[in-house]
């Protein structure tokens, strides 16, 4: 039987890997980003400035590798895109661009650079929003809600909050009449992650507790499920802060500490619970504990909730909770090198048995 004219056989590793490239890969990018934040806010500068390098090369690399399988292999790369499990995965190129556009503007004051990044991040949320959920929505074939759908589908707020995020930050930058523009468009964002998040929460709670839940159904991206509210936390401590430039902001200052709360409060159960289900998972299930490039949508929360408590800490003066931020600025560094290291030694093998 022949094989499809954009799906050649491999020749090479490089070529296998192009082929079989994950769309969530950009999760890397995503971890590395915010862990150099985190790092950036606890006072180690030259580590900082070496996961920004990281991230941004990565990133290069990625957008390459994906430029590649477009032309190589365009059926395998769409077909991923409207594919229940794999299609969320895009919304990675989203965050990463939000959050490496975002690294530039609070490490370096690179405001232009930020804006590049900023209307890269919403052209391609606008293009990967309207078309996924479209697909999901028209297919005739689809899974059912057990087989369908995973914490992987809350990269769709974290995108959407990496956009209000990295609008904020620029606002503070920005004159007039453009800062007021910024932070309403931030605000209007904000306020739809947060309630994209109550739908996908709701199916993926349900499918949590009324359908059988096997070991290998618990994939790294269900620590999205804390990342989401983490990048929610971000993003309303930003907007309290521009609260004095915008008028509309100022008015609803209330709702708006009352909700990053909220998130936060949200955000900070999770924690608990997705360690006890890891433990249940490898420790009781006996499940292999080995590199998956999902492990970097699991990296990424622990970042942003120790840049997101640090923030709100102080937008609101909850100094009570600085120390909780640096322990998880730590703990997410830690983690970060884990997965480095296991991808590195993945990386290692595969090329010796190619």
């Amino acid at each position: 039987m022949t094989k499809p004219p954009d799906q050649p056989k491999p020749s090479s590793h490089l070529a296998l890997q192009v082929q079989n490239l994950s769309p969530a890969y950009f999760g890397m990018v995503m971890a590395t980003g915010i862990v150099a934040l985190a790092a950036y806010q606890v006072g180690l500068n030259s580590l900082a400035w070496g996961f920004t390098t990281i991230a941004v090369l990565t990133y290069l690399v990625l957008w390459s590798l994906t430029f590649l399988r477009v032309y190589r292999h365009p059926r395998l790369f769409f077909g991923d895109m409207i594919d229940h499990l794999r299609g969320p995965g895009f919304f990675t190129m989203v965050a990463a661009s939000g959050i490496v556009g975002s690294q530039f503007v609070v490490m370096a004051q690179a405001i232009s650079f930020g804006f590049a990044f900023w209307f890269l991040a919403l052209f391609l949320w606008i293009i990967l929003t309207y078309t996924i959920f479209t697909a999901f929505t028209v297919k005739e074939e689809k899974p059912t809600l057990d087989k369908g759908i995973s914490g992987a589908w809350l990269l769709a707020v974290v995108a959407t909050q990496s956009i209000a995020v990295l609008a904020a930050l620029l606002a503070a930058h920005t004159a007039q009449p453009y800062r007021l523009d910024l932070n309403f468009l931030a605000l209007s964002m904000w306020l739809w992650g947060g309630m994209l998040y109550i739908w996908m929460m709701s199916l993926i709670f349900y499918r949590y507790t009324f359908f059988k839940f096997a070991p290998g159904d618990l994939s790294p991206p269900y620590w999205i499920n804390m990342g989401a509210m983490a990048i929610s936390t971000l993003a309303g401590s930003l907007l309290i802060e521009n609260a004095a430039n915008a008028w509309f902001l100022h008015s609803i200052d209330p709702f708006m500490k009352g909700f990053t709360i909220f998130y936060w409060a949200t955000g900070t159960w999770w924690i608990p619970m997705l360690v006890i289900l890891g433990i249940w998972r490898h420790a009781y299930k006996r499940f292999p504990l080995a590199y998956d490039p999902l492990y970097w949508g699991a990296v990424f929360p622990l970042g942003m909730y120790a840049v997101a408590t640090h923030r709100m800490a102080t937008a609101m003066r909850f100094d009570f909770l600085e120390p909780l931020s640096t322990a998880f600025s730590y703990i997410a560094m830690v983690a970060w090198l884990i997965t480095f290291i296991a991808f590195l030694r993945t990386l290692g093998r595969s090329g010796q048995s190619s």
